[in-house]
């Protein structure tokens, strides 16, 4: 029989730290041009900002001597999220496909590549996220259509990208008040040209209704401060605590720059969106937008159109080709990701952006030392993939979140 001990050796060299990164970074964008610190260690960590300098200056000596000030600091307190992709092999199932003979695919390579691929695209999705964990809202409910299913149309077709078969969903009125109604429910089919899925009718959490929010079981309120919660599409209000910090008290140095381009062609929103960046201070490199949304500026550009590529942080073996646009700091890489939103575009100074994790971001969870565990009330062995990360900003007065139409 496959187990524990036989088969942890073959594990370790076919699934190193390398093999996992090579997987996590080459789809995702934003993610793998992330600068990466691997050493949150601690409780907490401490993430200072200086949003104003001494205001002591004058003309005049002795009221530049009695306006004295200081400088105005604040430091983001950051904890870091949890995230967790598991997978249980049959032991039959592994060994009678070990060979050529006996399968098409190896089982357990099938089960190890998913869950990693599952634990990145939480990742990725994440770290556009508002910590909320919503992953759609729903525009409307059909209900016994087709007959024995319910189909949950999207409010947005293009957050059908979060959902697979066999995900098990909650859903509550609001993105993080209140409670998530009750009960789960199992995607059992996924339209990606509609932007619809289907669960067996009767299993949606009681009381769901249109314009209700969408989470994964366990995933409500503990997402990952992603760019949709440190570049807030709405100034932050007086009281507002993010990381122990009140933003409202400077919103566009502590929460970032909000452009609204609904009324303009997309690649004058984008400009629009460089040019206030650069003027606070920051230095637009990259700006990330959805797939529909590339595409419109794409079409925009016709002829005029540049492209150029970007590296993945320290990795010169995966680049990202997108849309050069110029600004008067430079130049600009316009780069979809499928997990940005397509309402709107992030404007970044990438210097200022880092995921900070607890060793590895996402990784095969083997404090043990086995990467596989022996289940003790089945035949089968267990893979557990997770990490422990949040993303920080240094400077979110330098970044900009612009409003799409």
């Amino acid at each position: 029989m496959l187990n524990l001990t036989k088969y942890a050796p073959a594990l370790k060299q076919y699934y190193s730290n390398t093999m996992v990164e090579n997987m996590v970074y080459k789809d995702h964008p934003f993610l793998a041009m992330l600068s990466k610190d691997e050493n949150f260690y601690g409780e907490d960590m401490k993430l200072p900002i200086i949003h104003g300098n001494p205001q002591g200056r004058s003309r005049t000596f002795s009221n530049a001597k009695s306006n004295k000030t200081s400088s105005e600091l604040k430091a983001f307190t950051l904890v870091r999220a949890r995230d967790y992709s598991l997978a249980t092999i049959d032991n039959e199932t592994a060994e009678a496909s070990e060979t050529n003979q006996g399968a098409f695919l190896k089982a357990l390579t099938v089960e190890i590549d998913g869950a990693i691929q599952s634990a990145t695209n939480s990742f990725a999705s994440g770290l556009f996220s508002d910590q909320s964990g919503t992953i759609g809202q729903i525009a409307s409910i059909a209900v016994g259509a087709p007959v024995g299913f319910d189909t949950v149309t999207l409010s947005d077709p293009d957050n059908i990208v979060y959902f697979e078969i066999g995900q098990t969903l909650t859903t509550a009125a609001a993105k993080s008040a209140g409670i998530e109604r009750v009960g789960t429910c199992t995607v059992v089919s996924v339209d990606r040209d509609l932007g619809t899925f289907a669960v067996a009718t009767g299993t949606l959490p009681a009381a769901t209704a249109a314009l209700d929010y969408i989470f994964v079981d366990g995933d409500r309120n503990l997402s990952e401060a992603g760019l949709e919660a440190w570049l807030p599409t709405t100034a932050p209000a007086p009281g507002d605590n993010f990381f122990g910090v009140d933003r409202s008290v400077d919103p566009v140095r502590l929460s970032g720059i909000r452009v609204d381009g609904t009324a303009l062609p997309i690649e004058e929103a984008l400009i629009k969106g460089a040019s206030r960046v650069n003027r606070e201070g920051g230095r637009a490199d990259v700006c990330f937008i959805n797939y529909s949304q590339f595409e419109n500026l794409e079409k925009a550009l016709g002829s005029k159109v540049q492209y150029m590529v970007s590296q993945a942080f320290g990795r010169a073996d995966i680049g990202f080709e997108g849309i050069q646009i110029k600004s008067n700091k430079g130049t600009i890489n316009v780069i979809a990701d499928p997990f940005c939103p397509s309402d709107r575009a992030y404007m970044l100074t990438m210097k200022t952006w880092k995921c900070y994790s607890l060793k590895k971001a996402i990784r095969i969870l083997d404090l043990d030392g086995n990467k596989l565990l022996r289940e003790n009330d089945a035949d089968a062995v267990e893979l557990r993939v997770g990490g422990y990360r949040q993303l920080g900003c240094n400077a979110p007065g330098w970044n900009a979140v612009i409003s799409l139409s």
